[in-house]
């Protein structure tokens, strides 16, 4: 393959994440700035983009979108994806950045599930067994899935469980754990300080679909007096990246009105 056809795939690839960004929808004007293509070069492409269906554009605005071609290839990828299948090599990274447990979760009901697992090897570690559960309202994780469900759903858990206490620290108030929610979610992680068991904290994420929604949890779990805060933007970065391995793409600003 040429030099030259590397490069205009490339380019291609470049307008279709151009596009993406943009929320599906723009004018050659922002794409050919994002990209930095001059706008006749970027036009060449998109008009090939387009005898493809990769691209679309509309009649009276004369803007571009991403086309459905991306849509049917996008849905046999989909059917494909499977994030047990594709945690554990990110998983295994952000063990070897933190030198501690990685744990991968799914929500139940009321419960959050451990099925997978990626040891650290310290002599002295945490390890969740793969197949074990804990209720949402003492993990890291299953805080940030009860702020995903919004304040009526933290009601209701709370009524349906009655917040079992697991040590000192646990959050057993219903008010006391909405606001812990919400602010987790706002913040984009959660902490377990020793909610479920006395002397393990937790760091957690959530990770997302093609469609942004909620669909599993990534922790790291270690002895309290090892967690450091400073891993979270560590673990937020596998998040991402799994999160990526199953279609998910970071929302990104609106652009202004006619542009």
């Amino acid at each position: 393959m040429t030099k030259t056809a590397i490069q205009v795939i490339d380019r291609a690839a470049a307008l279709l994440d151009a596009l993406a960004r943009a929320g599906g929808d723009a004018s050659l004007k922002v794409l050919s700035a994002d990209t930095g293509l001059h706008p006749s070069t970027a036009s060449r492409i998109l008009a090939s983009l387009l005898a493809h269906g990769l691209v679309e554009r509309g009649e009276g605005s004369g803007r571009y979108r991403l086309g459905v071609r991306l849509l049917q290839l996008a849905a046999r990828v989909g059917r494909q994806l499977d994030v047990r299948r594709e945690a554990p090599p990110i998983m295994e990274w952000l063990r070897d950045q933190v030198g501690e447990t990685v744990n991968l979760s799914l929500r139940d009901r009321d419960e959050m599930v451990y099925v997978e697992r990626i040891a650290s090897s310290r002599m002295v570690r945490v390890e969740q067994v793969v197949g074990s559960r804990a209720p949402l309202h003492v993990t890291a994780v299953g805080k940030l899935f009860l702020g995903e469900a919004g304040d009526a759903e933290v009601r209701s858990y709370a009524l349906r469980t009655g917040l079992p206490r697991y040590t000192k620290n646990t959050i057993v108030s219903a008010e006391a754990l909405g606001k812990a929610a919400a602010s987790a979610l706002a913040q984009g992680f959660a902490f377990d300080d020793e909610e479920a068991e006395l002397g393990v904290g937790c760091i957690g994420v959530l990770v997302r679909n093609a469609d942004g929604q909620a669909v599993a949890g990534l922790s790291v779990s270690a002895p309290r007096g090892r967690r450091s805060d400073a891993w979270v933007p560590l673990v937020q970065e596998a998040g991402r990246r799994l999160s990526e391995r199953l279609g998910y793409l970071e929302p990104a600003e609106r652009l202004p009105a006619g542009v």
